[in-house]
C-alpha cells in the first residue's frame, strides 16, 4: 500500500529526486555562466552579478588555500550577519575544497571557543563588528592562526534610501595584529585556488547543535546531503531562475541556508538580503524588488503585520510564503491570507538533516502542521521505548531515513551512536520530537522528548546554558527551563542558588546582564528566580522535569478564565 500523503503529493513532481553527483560549489560555475550579468545579490541597493560572485569566490578560495594554508577537508568557522560577504565566504571555502563552519553571530566568546577547539580550525572569516569577540582566541591555546575581517560597508556602492543599521554602515578599520588581514585586502591580493576536488561525498558543511549534554556537537554533512535539500526545495515549490528571495533569515541556521541561499543559486534567482529583521526595510524590498518568495518566522511575521503602515505597501509580487521552526498562530496566518491571499506554508527539519525532511503540499497545507515527508524521506512515528510504528492518531517519536540526514557528529561516536537506530535494514535518525500522523498522512507536533526550548524559532539547549551559567563567581546551582512568552512562545527562565555571602549582594537584574555578555542574546535567561535549594533525584540530578511542569501549572492558573 503507498503511503497515506501520497494522495496529495505536489502534482507533476515525481516522488524521487535525482541528485547532482557534484560539489556544491559546481552550482556557482552553472549559474554564473548561464546568468552572468543577473544580479545574485541585492544588499541595500547594490547588486552583485553572478559573474562578479564567482570572481570574489575564487579569489577567496586561493587566499585560503596559499595564504592560510587550508587543506581540503579543513573546518573554516563563518561568523558573519547576513551579508553578501557571508555567501561568498561559504562558497569560497567550499571552492577551497575546505569545510563550512557556521556559528551563530550571536556567539559570544566563551562559545566559540568550543567551536574554534572541536574542530580543529585555524582560519576564520569574521564581521568587523564581531571581530572583537573572535580575536580573544588568535594566537592562544585555542588554535585560531588566521581571521580574515569584513565591513559590511564595502558592499555598499550605490546611495540608498534604505534604513542602514549602524553596524552596516559603519566604516572600515585598521588591524594591525599578526595573523588579521581585512576582506578587501585578501581579494586584492587576487590569487587563484588550485583545482575543485571535492566530490558529493566529501564534509560540504558542518552546523553545530546541542542537546542535552553541555556542549554543541558539528553535524556532518556532505555535498551530497545539502545538495538533497537545496534541490529539494525548489522543486517542490516549482522555483525559477526568475524568481526573487527576500533573505532575511539568518544564513548560519540550516532554514535559511537552504532555503534562501542555497536554493536559489542553484537555479540562478535573485537574493535580496537584510542582515537584521527589520519589518519597513522588508515591505520596502517587497515593493522595490517585486519579491516573489519569501521565507519567515513567526515572529518576524507577527511583527511584519502589525505594522500600521503595511498598507502603503505593494505586495502583489508575492507568491509565496513559507517557513518553520515554531507553529503560525492560526490568527496570524489568517490575516496572512488575508492582506495577500496566500497560505504560509510549514515544514519541519533540524540541523542534523540540513533543514526540511517534511513540508506542506503547497497547494493543500494544513495550519499548524509540519507537512508531509518529502522526496525520498521515510519518516515514521514510533513508539520511542520499543521502536514499534503506530497507527494514525497515536502519539509517537519521528524517526527519519533520507538523504538530508548527516554522517553523524563531528569527533563524538558515543552521541552519534545515540541517535542512530536501524530498523529494517535502514538507518533511521532518532528526532526526539514527538508527533501524531493523521489520516492523510500529515504529521503534527505535540511535545518533545529532548529538553529544550523554542525561543522565537531558535532551539535553547538548558544545558548548554546553565553550563555557561556556572561560570557566574555568585551560582552554585542553576536550573533552566521554558517560560511561556507571549512575543517568542517560549522564553528562558533561570531557577538559581546563590553561594553563601552573595545573598542581597547579586539582583537578578545582575545575573541577566552577566548572561546577556557571555552568551547569545537568545539563550540568555530573561527571568532569573533565586531558590534556596533545587530538587534532586536519589543520585544527585537535578528533577528538572517536576520545575517545568511547576512552571507549566503557574502559567495555566494564571491565565484568565
Amino acid at each position: 500500500m503507498e503511503p497515506r500523503h501520497f494522495k496529495h503529493w505536489p502534482p507533476g513532481l515525481p516522488r524521487h529526486l535525482s541528485l547532482p553527483q557534484t560539489n556544491v560549489y559546481y552550482n556557482v560555475e552553472v549559474s554564473a555562466t548561464r546568468f552572468p550579468d543577473k544580479p545574485f545579490i541585492i544588499f541595500y541597493d547594490t547588486p552583485l552579478s553572478y559573474a562578479e560572485f564567482r570572481d570574489e569566490a575564487e579569489r577567496i578560495a586561493g587566499y585560503l588555500q596559499q595564504v592560510c594554508g587550508v587543506k581540503a577537508g579543513d573546518r573554516v568557522l563563518l561568523y558573519m550577519q547576513n551579508s553578501p560577504q557571508w555567501v561568498l565566504a561559504y562558497y569560497g571555502i567550499l571552492r577551497a575544497n575546505a569545510v563550512v563552519v557556521p556559528v551563530n553571530p550571536m556567539n559570544r566568546t566563551e562559545e566559540l571557543r568550543h567551536y574554534v577547539q572541536d574542530t580543529g580550525a585555524t582560519t576564520a572569516l569574521v564581521a568587523q563588528d564581531l571581530y572583537p569577540q573572535m580575536a580573544p582566541l588568535m594566537q592562544s591555546e585555542a588554535g585560531l592562526q588566521h581571521l580574515i575581517v569584513a565591513t559590511y560597508s564595502d558592499y555598499l556602492k550605490r546611495a540608498t534610501d534604505l534604513k542602514l543599521p549602524e553596524f552596516v554602515a559603519a566604516p572600515r578599520e585598521t588591524f594591525n595584529t599578526a595573523g588579521v588581514t581585512a576582506w578587501v585586502d585578501m581579494l586584492q591580493r587576487d590569487l587563484t585556488p588550485g583545482p575543485l576536488t571535492a566530490g558529493p561525498d566529501d564534509l560540504c558543511v558542518m552546523p553545530y547543535t546541542s542537546g542535552t549534554t553541555g556542549h554543541p556537537k558539528g553535524c556532518m554533512h556532505t555535498h551530497r546531503s545539502v545538495m538533497s535539500t537545496l534541490v529539494g526545495g525548489v522543486q517542490w515549490f516549482s522555483r525559477t531562475q526568475d524568481a526573487v528571495y527576500l533573505s532575511v533569515l539568518p544564513f548560519f541556521h540550516v532554514t535559511g541556508m537552504a532555503g534562501s541561499m542555497n536554493g536559489p543559486l542553484f537555479v540562478g534567482a535573485t537574493i535580496v538580503i537584510l542582515p537584521r529583521w527589520d519589518r519597513e526595510a522588508a515591505a520596502q524590498c517587497m515593493q522595490r524588488y517585486r519579491v516573489t518568495i519569501w521565507q519567515v518566522i513567526s515572529t518576524m511575521m507577527i511583527d511584519f503585520l502589525s505594522n500600521p503602515r503595511l498598507g502603503d505597501y505593494d505586495l502583489s509580487s508575492l507568491q509565496g510564503i513559507r517557513g518553520g521552526g515554531a507553529a503560525m498562530p492560526e490568527a496570524i496566518a489568517h490575516k496572512l491570507k488575508d492582506l495577500t491571499g496566500l497560505d504560509y506554508v510549514e515544514g519541519y527539519g533540524m540541523s542534523e538533516t540540513l533543514a526540511a525532511t517534511h513540508i506542506n503540499p503547497p497547494q493543500r497545507p494544513k495550519p499548524q502542521c509540519l507537512g508531509i515527508p518529502v522526496f525520498d524521506v521515510d519518516a515514521r512515528v514510533v513508539d520511542a521505548l520499543t521502536l514499534q510504528e503506530l497507527p494514525a492518531g497515536e502519539t509517537g517519536e519521528i524517526i527519519v531515513h533520507a538523504p538530508q540526514v548527516m554522517q553523524g557528529y563531528w569527533n563524538n561516536p558515543q552521541a552519534t551512536r545515540e541517535v542512530f537506530v536501524e530498523i529494517d535494514g535502514k538507518r533511521f535518525l532518532r528526532t526526539g520530537d514527538l508527533a501524531q500522523v493523521d489520516e492523510e498522512g500529515y504529521f503534527f507536533m505535540v511535545d518533545r522528548l529532548k529538553r529544550m526550548i523554542n525561543a522565537s524559532g531558535f532551539k535553547v539547549w538548558p544545558a548548554e546554558v546553565e553550563a555557561l551559567m556556572y561560570k557566574h563567581p555568585a551560582i552554585q546551582e542553576a536550573c533552566v527551563i521554558a517560560a511561556q512568552d507571549a512575543r517568542r512562545g517560549e522564553t528562558v527562565k533561570a531557577l538559581v542558588v546563590l553561594k553563601d555571602g552573595y545573598q542581597g549582594q547579586c539582583s537578578a537584574q545582575d545575573i541577566m546582564a552577566w548572561a546577556h555578555e557571555h552568551m547569545a542574546v537568545y539563550k540568555s535567561p530573561r527571568i532569573v528566580e533565586f531558590v534556596s535549594t533545587l530538587p534532586k533525584s536519589g543520585t544527585g540530578k537535578v528533577l528538572w522535569r517536576e520545575l517545568q511542569e511547576q512552571e507549566m501549572a503557574r502559567a495555566e492558573g494564571a491565565k484568565p478564565s
